[in-house]
């Protein structure tokens, strides 16, 4: 309900906000949103943005909208305009380009967008825009939500000169709008939609013959209406139709589908003079033998009936001839073919591969339809076995085409008998409805009057038989056999039934409207200008002089024929009302009519519903959001809205409730409508108790007038029916939707009570009104019996009104008689009302009070029987309108524009500090506090609060307010109230409490806690149903408040940066914080600018650095949290690419500090309890460096600062700070030359205290630099040195110990790595910024030296050749065997495992984004190509080749199953899809195309598009994510893992790098 409603709601909104209403439509390619609604209002705007799949296209948008100076608009022949983008398309992101339109004008439009060169709509819809209408003296807005509607039927207002009198009756009932029905010139048959002629005004409204009524007078009493009686007047427009005697049908036949331009009725034209003329035959007694008399009065004698026409009736006239051929004339034809046909194929075969069908004659003549006679030829003109001459095996071809032709005869005369047996079933139950149903009109015998059934066709000659009849049709009198309109029940409403294609006329299908024919509008203008002029005419007629029309049988109105009248008329009248009733019975088609059309209300009838819950269903279906609905900011996603209605408690073409319930519903379900957030209506005669149908055709008594004293015949007044009663509810209803009561609750009191509640969200006022209904006439109307108390939050300020019907003699029954009038149309006069009107509660006499507490009233019922009604107005204490009013103030600073209550004084409170001040006050380590902390971080501060647990729902991902935020977003769209999250704080303020609770805890979070706590006591003084609206809205206001000041604090590429760029820099919050139990060693004296804390426990100031999660929640704390690979690998992206530069650095000289056997820390561990058992992190360490140098302003000052070592030898023990500092270029320089000279070591304490499934040998760490090709190298078979540090755990699979992927040898990435290093060395050396040349080491007692620049030309020398993978291998260098891919880079180089060397992994690419320049262009891109095909997944990339044996894409530890390769999730590197290296694949894929683009141009362009295209899946993963983060890792295709982190930090890191480079390169 709730997205219908944010565009449906009543135009009143101007009163309440002068602010524009922002919506923002998503396009999607291929998304042509044809039955999908759009609701919008003049003022508002639109933003068009791009899907996540347009990124890459080149999208032009347009829309036959105009813009505010249309006359400057640049339009197609269509009146299609190009609407520009706003925002700059940048080369990293298309998330926030938006195409701006301006609703100036009311109407329906349309748009669509192409890509590229396409010229064909990649995607389309409609959106329609309310009219504005105005009433009054004063012009006063007339909101959709206000109206309240009244049929009349025109021919019942009498005379011109008295309708004043007559209308007077809607006036006084509170109606603002009349419905008329047409006042054309009838046709014959009187009926008030079968029009002679569209021009003229009736006769019958001439006082006399010398002064007709003209438009001019209708235009003057419209004019009255609306300025002296506040009221819009709307007419019918009859577009389907026109009257059988209108002499425009005489002059125009072709307007129709008559029997010469839609030949194909022929055949049901003869099938209906059939039934005419036995019609006739039956009246006068011919066939009583046959037990059909003239008078059918049994059952009997409907099967003699049946059996008559099907028996000896239909047999004679052969109707299956008009579609059948001659086949003695085709095999003729075939004859003479075969003479002149070609030599046929020497073979004696049929060919089946294409069947001979009937070709139907188009003029539908007797045995005249045809066949392919080419076809007939290919299949039958064959050689014959035993022909001795042609003349023999022509003879044997045309038999053999014969019985093919008979057996095609046969075939559709049976399909043409299936129609006919259907027709005869339809006359049967026509005939069974009109003259035996007990609900029928008990016709009687049959007569010219009342045939068997009535004509499909009109009939203009005199009547001799069928035979002549037939005759006629193929003359020029057949263009005036023209076909009735009707209806036809469960028809397709996009298909016209009497088209050619139908059989609905031959099956007798149509219920007959037999006073009109049906109008052929054809495909186009071009198919009857006559008609389509006609028609245009009209309309723009009734658009000059109505505010609206009525769409007459819209459902069978061709779209295309309506579109053009529509938009004839908008030109005339540019608000004009659209109102229509479809019965489609589909919404989507419905929608499809509304979109075409521009139809602002739909109209809807409360007499569908059988029972009091359907029809309190339908008040909340057909509008308002539900009470307490969620505060919306003024830019919200356009949500598909359901059509407006126009409800109405019934319609002028259905029977009166009291036929068909009891006298005493009328006024509940009156009441029950008029509480609808929408449009509402009745029919003249309903709020008079009229007891009867008032029919369209026969009725032809006068409506009453208006008396203010007088009552008697042709009179009423407020004593009159219901009358006061409608104009109380009318004046509510419209009252309510003026003030903006758009919320609305629907409760089913018991099986006949509903109570509808009506809510302002400005003003917290609340209607409740309750309606005991009376489907079925009470057995004692005076009984009230037990009724649940009704609960009223708030103080009952009074009763608006109370009322029921009572009987005139005071006793309840079916008593009170009607007489009816002769001349007008009267009511019930033996039921009064009994109405009270705005009184106390005391002073009820159907309700009492029989509880009164502080926030809640409750109600007895006391007297309320069957029929009664009672409307309550209720305001909030005088101590709520005051906390909402505070609340209201906080929540204005948060750009929430919502008004304050009058006389609502703030209630006294401790002045705080402003939210924005507190916040602008937080570091980024705060903000990561307030906003996110998982569980285990939270509760690692010993203070005993983990997440917010909600009952029926789970666990929040975050303790700070992302964990509610991630909830509440997919709620509020939806206004989802009954969520467990919302029934949690309507049920207690424990949510409120957890809030403050923790943020109070802290003393740099202290404040903001104590201001949300000030805020959330006023929260006690307000209803518990407002307080999911209130919490939401002060939640997203200060959670979009703090991510402002976090942006703030970050670099101007994040600030300046697009949505995307923004929200992957949050993931530097919230992975990066201060936690207890995971802090970085202490730094050295010498720093000092390090961020420092009071310690609890000690009292003493303590060091408080922020570090880096690996990721959440499995990463979070204690030992595990601080890894130095994947520390180092997300500080460019979280930390330099956001500006973190302090943090950065030092996390940084942390490391350094903790450098021991020439290597930082793999785990952390505070430094004391580190692992130092991997060969990459120390490479990550130095790459980290060199970013910091050249990222960060005076960057490489890092290299002189002062690191503590905590180690200063390998054996040393664990040095505080400050004991013995070195620079950090010398710590740089150790880990070097360690590497140079080759490290080796057992880990310290190895076993399985510190590693659970290592064996022994695994605890060895070896690495070195080869002396003739310069790679890192090492490891061996029994540990994990790299990333892909899978260790085996399983010993029911036996796996345990044995490394999945030991990558021993020389790493691809480790190689990129160091000469990523060696050649950054090798400038700033030279540059004199380091002060080493190279490395050293003593082989045989000799120094051999290497420089930086050695190093890296050796790098660049061997690369290449040892590990790019050609087509001709060198055995010396690679073992060919092993090889299954070429031209793809090896994994690694001397692997013990040695096909470990040429699997296809994408460690490469590392290596091609740090050190581009090691790879030569054309291999690299051919070994990018096959990565993309190979190893490219939605969002990550598979980390091994699918061809590969050991490649599974499924990752699971809960497999404990027997298979070594996926027991306890041993495949964790063996083919999932990890996101991190997707970064690296850019990142390589960019360098890699600017130097391939001088030699092929537009490599690089081509490249930025293709990264956008896959970018945008990543943020789409990003705003899907719960915990706002990217994945760890995916499954096969990107199916979800659930057994890795949902957010990790190298994951969102890599994919910062890649915006960074790219906006990098936009601005060279």
């Amino acid at each position: 309900m709730a997205s219908s409603n944010n565009n449906s709601n009543n135009n009143s909104h101007s009163k309440i906000s002068q602010q524009p209403q922002l919506r923002v439509l998503t396009l999607q390619k291929d998304d042509h949103r044809l039955s999908i609604l759009y609701r919008l209002q003049k003022g508002w705007v639109v933003h068009f943005v791009l899907g996540t799949d347009l990124y890459h296209e080149h999208v032009k948008l347009c829309v036959n909208h105009p813009s505010a100076e249309q006359d400057n608009d640049i339009t197609d022949e269509d009146g299609f305009r190009q609407l520009p983008w706003k925002a700059d398309r940048s080369l990293t992101d298309e998330s926030d380009c938006y195409a701006e339109l301006i609703i100036v004008k009311s109407g329906t439009y349309k748009y669509y967008f192409t890509c590229g060169e396409k010229c064909e709509p990649q995607g389309s819809g409609h959106f329609v825009i309310d009219p504005s209408l105005h009433i009054g003296p004063d012009s006063e807005e007339l909101p959709l939500e206000c109206i309240t509607l009244q049929t009349v039927l025109t021919k019942c207002l009498g005379t011109f000169d008295g309708w004043p009198d007559r209308l007077r009756v809607s006036k006084e009932s509170g109606y603002n709008a009349v419905h008329f029905t047409p006042l054309q010139q009838l046709g014959q048959s009187n009926s008030a939609y079968c029009l002679r002629d569209h021009f003229t005004v009736d006769k019958r409204f001439s006082s006399s013959p010398s002064q007709p009524v003209s438009w001019e007078d209708v235009a003057e009493l419209t004019k009255m209406l609306n300025i002296d009686w506040s009221m819009i007047s709307i007419t019918d427009v009859v577009w389907n139709h026109i009257a059988c005697d209108s002499e425009f049908l005489q002059k125009h036949p072709e307007s129709t589908y008559n029997l010469t331009n839609s030949s194909h009725l022929r055949p049901a034209y003869i099938f209906d003079r059939i039934l005419w003329y036995f019609s006739k035959e039956v009246s006068e007694g011919k066939w009583a033998y046959r037990n059909v008399p003239p008078n059918v009065t049994s059952e009997d004698h409907l099967m003699a009936l049946k059996a008559a026409l099907l028996d000896e009736v239909l047999p004679h006239y052969h109707i299956e001839e008009f579609f059948m051929l001659d086949v003695d004339t085709i095999t003729d034809q075939f004859h003479e073919a075969c003479l002149v046909a070609d030599e046929p194929d020497n073979v004696d075969v049929v060919v089946d591969d294409e069947k001979i069908n009937i070709i139907q004659d188009p003029l539908y003549r007797r045995n005249t339809s045809t066949i392919d006679m080419q076809l007939a030829l290919k299949k039958y003109n064959r050689h014959k076995r035993g022909s001795t001459c042609d003349v023999q095996r022509i003879t044997a071809c045309v038999e053999q085409l014969r019985v093919e032709l008979m057996l095609l005869n046969l075939m559709k005369k049976n399909e043409i008998n299936s129609c006919l047996l259907n027709g005869v079933n339809n006359v049967i139950s026509h005939v069974r409805y009109h003259r035996l149903d007990s609900n029928g009109p008990k016709q009687g015998p049959f007569s010219a009057e009342n045939p068997i059934v009535y004509m499909y066709f009109t009939y203009f000659d005199t009547p001799v038989d069928v035979e002549t009849d037939e005759q006629l049709i193929h003359t020029e009198r057949g263009q005036y056999n023209m076909a009735h309109n009707g209806w036809v029940m469960n028809y397709d409403p996009m298909k016209n039934f009497a088209e050619k294609g139908s059989d609905v006329y031959l099956k007798r299908e149509l219920i007959v409207w037999g006073d009109s024919v049906k109008c052929h509008f054809g495909d186009s203008y071009e198919s009857c200008p006559v008609l389509w002029d006609h028609m245009t005419n009209y309309t723009e007629l009734m658009a000059k002089h109505f505010h609206g029309v009525r769409l007459d049988n819209c459902h069978n109105t061709p779209l295309h024929a309506a579109e053009h009248f529509l938009k004839a008329a908008r030109i005339v009248n540019p608000n004009l009302f659209v109102v229509a009733e479809l019965f489609t019975g589909s919404e989507h088609i419905d929608n499809m009519f509304v979109n075409r059309l521009g139809i602002n209300s739909l109209i809807r009838e409360a007499m569908s519903a059988g029972n009091s819950h359907e029809e309190g269903r339908l008040v909340y279906k057909y509008g308002g959001k539900p009470v307490g609905a969620f505060h919306q900011h003024m830019a919200n996603p356009l949500e598909p809205s359901i059509a407006h209605a126009l409800f109405m408690d019934q319609t002028h073409d259905n029977q009166c409730p009291i036929e068909i319930r009891s006298v005493y519903d009328p006024l509940p379900s009156a009441a029950i409508v008029s509480m609808a957030c929408c449009a509402t209506g009745s029919n003249r005669g309903y709020d008079e108790l009229v007891p009867h149908h008032i029919h369209v055709v026969n009725e032809d008594r006068m409506y009453s007038s208006w008396s203010d004293s007088e009552s008697g015949p042709g009179q009423c007044n407020n004593q009159t029916g219901i009358i006061a009663a409608k104009r109380a509810l009318n004046n509510l209803h419209i009252s309510l939707g003026a003030a903006g009561f758009d919320q609305v609750f629907v409760d089913q009191v018991d099986e006949h009570i509903v109570a509808v509640t009506r809510h302002s969200p400005i003003s917290h006022q609340t209607v409740i009104l309750v309606a005991r209904t009376s489907f079925q006439h009470p057995s004692n109307a005076n009984y009230t019996g037990y009724i649940p108390p009704l609960c009223v939050p708030g103080v009952v300020e009074e009763i608006i009104l109370e009322a029921r019907l009572v009987p005139n003699n005071g006793t309840a029954g079916n008593s009170a008689s009607f007489n009816k009038d002769s001349q007008y149309l009267n009511g019930m006069m033996g039921y009064k009302l009994d109405m009270r009107e705005h009184i106390q509660l005391y002073g009820s006499m159907m309700v009492d009070l029989s509880d009164d507490s502080d926030h809640v009233h409750e109600i007895d019922f006391i007297n309320f029987p069957p029929g009664s009604i009672i409307a309550l107005r209720v305001s909030i204490s005088p101590q709520c309108r005051s906390a909402i009013s505070a609340l209201r103030s906080s929540l204005s600073k948060f750009g929430y524009r919502l008004r304050s209550n009058s006389g609502g004084r703030s209630p006294t409170r401790k002045k705080s500090q402003d939210f924005y001040t507190i916040a602008t006050r937080l570091s980024l380590s705060d903000i990561n506090r307030v906003l996110f902390r998982s569980d285990s971080e939270e509760r690692d501060d010993g203070k005993g609060i983990g997440v917010y647990h909600i009952p029926g729902y789970g666990d929040l991902p975050y303790c700070g307010l992302q964990g509610f935020m991630s909830v509440l977003e997919t709620l509020r769209v939806t206004d989802d109230l009954g969520h467990p999250l919302c029934e949690n704080i309507r049920a207690g303020n424990w949510m409120m409490i957890y809030i403050t609770t923790r943020l109070k805890m802290h003393k740099s979070t202290s404040d903001l806690g104590k201001w949300f706590e000030g805020v959330f006591e006023l929260f006690e003084d307000i209803p518990r149903f407002l307080i999911p609206s209130y919490f939401d809205a002060m939640l997203v206001g200060a959670y979009k408040t703090l991510i402002d000041v976090a942006i703030s604090q970050m670099s101007d590429f994040v600030k300046q940066g697009t949505t995307f760029t923004k929200k992957l820099a949050m993931n530097s919050v919230q992975l990066c914080g201060v936690v207890k139990s995971a802090p970085l060693p202490r730094l050295s004296p010498a720093i000092k600018d390090v961020p420092t804390t009071v310690n609890e426990d000690t009292g003493q100031r303590d060091q408080c650095n922020t570090t880096i999660a690996a990721g959440l929640p499995h990463f979070s704390v204690g030992v595990m949290r601080n890894w130095g690979r994947d520390t180092f690998i997300s500080l460019r992206g979280l930390m330099l690419v956001t500006g973190r530069y302090t943090e950065a650095r030092n996390i940084i000289l942390a490391y350094a500090g903790c450098l021991r056997h020439g290597l930082i820390p793999n785990l952390l561990g505070a430094g004391e309890c580190a692992r130092y058992n991997c060969r990459d992190a120390t490479w990550w360490w130095l790459q980290a460096i060199q970013d910091y140098c050249t990222m960060v302003p005076d960057g490489y000052d890092i290299l002189g600062m002062s690191t503590s070592r905590m180690y200063p030898h390998d054996e040393a023990e664990a040095q505080p700070a400050g004991i013995e500092d070195r620079p950090l270029h010398c710590v740089m320089q150790e880990s070097l030359t360690r590497h140079y000279e080759g490290i080796c070591f057992k880990e310290r304490m190895a076993g399985s205290h510190i590693d659970a499934h290592m064996i022994d040998r695994g605890f060895v760490v070896q690495i070195h630099v080869d002396s003739g090709t310069g790679f890192v190298t090492g490891g061996n078979e029994w540990n994990c040195g790299t990333w892909m540090d899978k260790m085996g755990e399983s010993d029911r699979a036996g796996n345990r110990g044995k490394p999945a992927t030991p990558r021993d040898g020389a790493a691809v990435e480790i190689v990129g790595l160091c000469k990523s290093t060696v050649r950054w060395l090798t400038r700033i050396y030279s540059e004199c910024i380091y002060p080493y040349q190279g490395v050293s080491r003593i082989e045989d007692g000799q120094k051999v030296e290497l420089s930086w620049k050695s190093w890296d030309d050796l790098l660049s020398r061997q690369f290449e050749r040892y590990f790019y993978v050609p087509e001709k291998l060198n055995p010396v260098l690679f073992n060919v065997a092993l090889v299954n891919k070429h031209h793809i880079y090896r994994d690694t180089v001397g692997a013990t495992q040695a096909w470990g060397d040429y699997q296809l992994r994408p460690n490469f690419l590392i290596a091609m984004a740090l050190a581009p320049e090691m790879f030569t262009v054309d291999h690299a891109w051919k070994a990018l190509c096959i990565v993309e095909e190979k190893l490219l997944g939605p969002l990550g990339l598979r980390t091994l080749d699918p061809d590969d044996w050991n490649y599974n894409g499924y990752y699971d530890m809960n497999d404990d199953g027997t298979n070594p390769s996926t027991a306890k999730g041993n495949n964790y590197h063996q083919g999932p899809e990890w996101l991190w290296v997707f970064g690296y694949y850019l990142r390589a894929k960019l360098n890699i195309a600017k130097l391939r683009d001088n030699e092929h141009p537009c490599t690089l362009s081509s490249t930025l598009e293709y990264i956008k295209l896959l970018l945008t899946r990543h943020r789409v993963a990003l705003d899907n994510s719960t915990w706002k983060g990217l994945h760890e890792l995916t499954n096969k295709n990107g199916s979800p893992c659930h057994h890795g982190c949902p957010i990790q930090a190298w994951s969102s890191a890599t994919i910062l790098d890649v915006l960074y480079d790219i906006n990098k390169l936009s601005c060279q």
